[in-house]
């Protein structure tokens, strides 16, 4: 090749490679872009151990976020504001195994919150939230080991339907603590060791019982007063009437007896 050739061929290679770089930071700042819309301030998506991670830690959410990679395996909102847990809010997650919420300000679980994740996930964190009562339906068919200690459980019937219903993370059921119960004395105990000698459940329907048979009761007394007060009027009204009945001429007097006798029979 001679010089005149390099010296033309020189400008068409940098102008391809401006080119190239020009289109490869292109590329980048699409990629940073569609990152920063795609997910919110804080979020970020990694792999560890070779499963596909979503971490939203401490990013002051409200809310679980959405557009989360569906093929998510572990999604870590923890040290987050979340209030609460509304129905579906994983749906979209159906290869999720590890699901930290623990840390938040969660007071209520809607019913098919959980919904879709009972197939894999083998780990949800909810402690150190703000739970006070949750229904059993909240987790049904899940299969995960699941830790709820550090809230300010009311220990009841409820409770101990949903630890019944649930499997516990291991060595987490000491944190199960009543901070409030239908019964003083088992405030500041640990909820298991509190159903060892009290069935919850049992005691609610005893509870139950007596209501109802002291309803029935009072219902009782009601129609048995009712049936005396009528008697004992029936009974005044016809002594009064045979009284009236003495004080007329005999022959008015029996026929209106006979009258008052079949009334009275």
């Amino acid at each position: 090749m001679t010089a005149a050739q390099r010296v033309l061929l020189c400008p068409v290679t940098m102008g391809l490679l401006l080119q190239s770089l020009f289109l490869f930071l292109l590329f980048l700042l699409g990629s940073c872009l569609h990152s920063a819309t795609a997910f919110p301030k804080g979020c970020y998506p990694s792999e560890e151990e070779g499963l596909k991670t979503f971490r939203c830690s401490n990013a002051q959410l409200t809310e679980v976020p959405r557009d989360i990679p569906n093929d998510t395996n572990k999604l870590y909102l923890d040290f987050n504001q979340i209030p609460f847990l509304p129905r579906d809010a994983f749906r979209d997650l159906p290869l999720l195994l590890e699901l930290d919420l623990s840390h938040n300000a969660i007071a209520r679980v809607e019913s098919g919150a959980f919904q879709g994740l009972a197939e894999h996930l083998h780990s949800l964190d909810l402690s150190s939230n703000r739970l006070v009562s949750v229904s059993k339906d909240a987790f049904s068919n899940l299969k995960a080991k699941v830790n709820l200690s550090n809230n300010p459980w009311l220990c009841d019937c409820r409770l101990q339907e949903l630890i019944r219903a649930v499997e516990l993370a291991a060595d987490s059921s000491g944190g199960i603590v009543c901070d409030s119960s239908t019964q003083e004395e088992h405030v500041g105990k640990a909820f298991l060791q509190v159903i060892a000698d009290t069935d919850f459940c049992n005691v609610y329907k005893k509870t139950t019982d007596i209501a109802m048979l002291v309803t029935m009761f009072g219902w009782f007394a009601m129609v048995i007063s009712y049936l005396v007060y009528y008697v004992r009027q029936n009974q005044e009204d016809a002594r009064r009437h045979l009284e009236y009945l003495k004080s007329l001429p005999s022959k008015q007097r029996r026929s209106e007896e006979s009258s008052t006798i079949s009334t009275v029979v």
